[in-house]
Formats: C-alpha cells, structure tokens, sequence
C-alpha cells in the first residue's frame, strides 16, 4: 500500500485543492493518506477531516515540518512512502507513476519526483524571468528537490529517516541519493505555485540561501565536501544556458541580480546560525 505523508502547517486556503485532486483520481482503498497539522492555528484539520475517512489526520502542537513527517512516518501504514507539500498540486495518477519505479526490483532507483509545472501567467515579469532560467539549470532539472513531491521505497526512506532536521529537506534528501538512485519521472506531473511579485520571489531565495548554507554546513560535519553534491549554480552552467538560449540574456541578469541579492540578505542568518526562521511565501498560497 502506497502512503502519502501531508504535512500542513496553517495551510486550510490550499489544503483542499491538493487533497481533492489525489482522491478524484486514486484506487480505492490503495492509497493511505496522512495528513500531520503541525502547530496549526487555522481551519486546516478541519479541511482535511471534511475529505472523509480516505484522509487520517494527525495533529501535533508544534509548527515543526520535520516534526510532522516523522509524525506522519509513525502514522504512514505502506511504502512506497510519498511526501507531498500542502501547497502544489498532484494527482493520484501521478503518485503511481512516481511509486511505479520504486518497486523491489533491481532497478537501484530508491528516490523519485515528477516534472514540475509552474503557472507563470500571474506573476511579475521578473517573477518569470527568473524562473525561465531557473527551470533550465542542470542541478534545477536534475534534483528532487523545488519539487514538493518525493516518494521513496522502504530502502529509500532508510537513507532519508536519519536525516538531521535541515531547513531545505527537500534538497537534503535529493543530495542523499547518487544520481543513479534518484529519478525524475517524465509521466509525474505536480503544479507548483510560483511567488507572484519580486518581493515574494526574494524572500523565497533568502530562505533558500540560508537553508542552503545549513546543508552545507552538515556536509562538512559528516566530512563530506559540499562541491561534490550541491545544487549551487556555477558561472559556467548559467552561461551554457544564455549560449543555447540566447534570448534568456534578460532572464539571466534578473536570475543573477536576485541571487545577489538574496545571499547579501541572508548573510546575517547564516552568520547568527539563525536556521529556524522560515520566511513563508504567502502569495503562492493565494487561490
């Protein structure tokens, strides 16, 4: 039985949309939902408890996202084991198409996420300007992580159950599996709700600078060298892009000056160690 692991801090205005989704397209009783609203202080559970008893709901005091997938480990009844953030969009035909190669076969593959769908159309010209250069870049194509989606088999889950609490979980777990162990499935679709404004966007890119650092950080700790498997962007792959895009030249320098930008911000976080301080885009939540 295939186990899907929802965790929902504060999310009632979007839970419903993902939750609707997965049940208008799954199999009867072989998909487990699990739904873990950690520290909420909204209507979330309610929502969720509404979708009928295809959905458990867990509830736990503290608004910790860590807290509630090992919460949601604990309640989770299968593997293949999915993660779903509540704020995108999957259905229940993509969660098999992203558990089909998970199987106990001898295919290596313990990691899968689907292609990314990001709905440009209301967003600020910058907003997508970035993001056209972004969705090209070979860690960006390549990773599981900016997805909001990871299933992994029961060997997999192993690998990332004994990940510390990081910030970015989502690219600590994509950097825990060898490329050969991971694998972005072509026929998984998710919808992933961009920032609107360039604002939205910076605060997103703070966030993902200091979680990146945090990363690192826990590389080195564990003696590994974070330049053999990071999701940096090099000078070198930025301009591989512009090369065979050359019309990417604007979206380039607004990729760059936003990158800027954000790490100059984050710079005191880093400093402080200050990795608790979650600067949430509010504006992708806007239905």
């Amino acid at each position: 039985m295939t186990s899907i692991v929802i965790p929902a801090h504060n999310e009632a205005r979007v839970l419903g949309r993902l939750l609707d989704s997965l049940l208008a397209d799954s199999c009867g009783d072989e998909t487990d939902i699990v739904v873990v609203c950690n520290g909420c202080t909204d209507d979330t559970a309610r929502i969720a408890a509404q979708r009928g008893p295809r959905v458990r709901v867990v509830e736990i005091p503290v608004p910790s996202k860590h807290a509630a997938l090992r919460a949601g480990d604990d309640h989770a009844r299968g593997f293949p084991r999915v993660y779903v953030d509540a704020d995108v969009v999957i259905t229940g035909a993509d969660v098999r198409a992203l558990t089909g190669p998970l199987g106990e076969d001898a295919s290596g593959v313990l990691a899968t996420a689907p292609e990314r769908q990001l709905p440009l159309a209301g967003c600020a010209w910058p907003v997508r300007a970035y993001y056209r250069v972004w969705q090209r870049l070979p860690a960006v194509r390549e990773g599981l992580f900016g997805r909001g989606v990871i299933a992994v088999s029961k060997a997999g889950y192993t690998r990332i159950a004994a990940l510390p609490p990081l910030m970015a979980d989502d690219l600590a777990a994509s950097l825990a599996f060898a490329p050969e162990e991971r694998l972005v499935v072509g026929a998984a679709r998710v919808v992933v709700h961009p920032p609107r404004t360039w604002p939205d966007l910076l605060r997103r890119r703070i966030r993902a600078a200091v979680s990146t650092a945090q990363v690192e950080r826990h590389q080195v700790e564990r003696q590994q060298d974070p330049q053999e498997a990071s999701a940096r962007t090099s000078r070198a792959d930025l301009m591989a892009v512009v090369r065979e895009e050359p019309g990417l030249l604007a979206g380039a320098v607004v990729f760059v000056a936003t990158a800027v930008v954000a790490r100059w911000r984050a710079r005191k976080a880093i400093g402080a160690g200050d990795f608790g301080t979650w600067l949430r885009d509010e504006s992708s939540r806007q239905n």
